[in-house]
């Protein structure tokens, strides 16, 4: 379409709202969008990321520009770190006229495990999720892994005379940093906390290893959140933390659920890569 025909056609979105309320965030979310993530190995890889790309809105306007927000996030490419996380807010402040923009990547990450004992290589995926904000140039960013772990009960171990109950677990877990941080270390962080890791192939030396070192170190779900806390609270680049356990009981109907939150001292703003 022309511009001369542009002109003529109504725009909605920038006629005055009357009822003198702004909006917290406004734009759109679901929206699918092929990533680019560098891995700590030095390679990079590809992904498909769920998006959410929101503005606030002042009272006197009626709407926001749906279009802009799409367009903002494609002139910024196919590559997802922390510089080109922070251009995309500005790029949306910007073009959108608002003090305040939040960004939203979700996506799966693979990582490929040997098996402890046959070698035997398998990916495993992990949810990672990238939620940064922009407001009035101050730039925050929050960095959330989810994990899934094994876990084995200290208390069925120590009244059972034959094995233990176990089962999988799943680890939220949310920090801000004062320097780049690799995903891996934080997934590495969360599975050393648990009764054992999970693997995607096991031989059945291979599954030996891991029963047997699941039930050399039984964790309540309380044990869970307080082991990545400790190793939380050791790393210097990390301010803040949120780490949420769930563990999906075997021998109950319901599972078992704990949550720490915890912040440090900060001395610089945070980033990831």
């Amino acid at each position: 379409m022309l511009p001369t025909e542009l002109a003529h056609l109504k725009d909605t979105q920038n006629e005055p709202d009357h009822r003198q309320i702004p909006i917290d965030r406004v734009g759109i979310k679901n929206l699918r969008y092929p990533m680019r993530i560098l891995n700590k190995s030095g390679g990079e890889q590809h992904t498909v990321a769920t998006v959410a790309l929101t503005v606030d809105l002042p009272e006197q306007f009626k709407g926001t520009h749906m279009s802009r927000f799409v367009e903002a996030l494609h002139d910024c490419g196919p590559d997802l770190h922390v510089d080109s996380v922070r251009d995309l807010l500005e790029k949306l402040v910007e073009r959108l006229h608002s003090e305040c923009s939040h960004v939203t990547f979700t996506f799966p990450y693979f990582i490929q495990k040997a098996a402890p004992v046959s070698g035997k290589k398998g990916l495993i995926d992990y949810n990672i999720t990238f939620d940064a904000t922009l407001k009035r140039g101050e730039f925050d960013l929050v960095t959330i892994v989810t994990v899934p772990v094994a876990t084995l009960c200290p208390c069925s171990k120590s009244i059972s005379e034959r094995g233990a109950h176990n089962q999988r677990g799943e680890v939220n877990f949310a920090v801000r940093t004062s320097t780049p941080v690799w995903v891996e270390d934080l997934i590495q962080l969360v599975e050393q906390s648990a009764s054992c890791e999970l693997y995607s192939v096991l031989k059945r030396p291979d599954e030996k290893a891991v029963t047997e070192r699941a039930y050399d170190n039984p964790v309540f779900v309380e044990d869970l959140v307080r082991n990545v806390a400790v190793r939380a609270n050791a790393e210097e680049s990390i301010l803040w933390y949120k780490v949420e356990a769930e563990n999906f009981e075997s021998i109950h109907n319901h599972n078992a659920y704990a949550l720490i939150e915890h912040s440090k001292p900060a001395t610089s703003g945070p980033a990831v890569s």
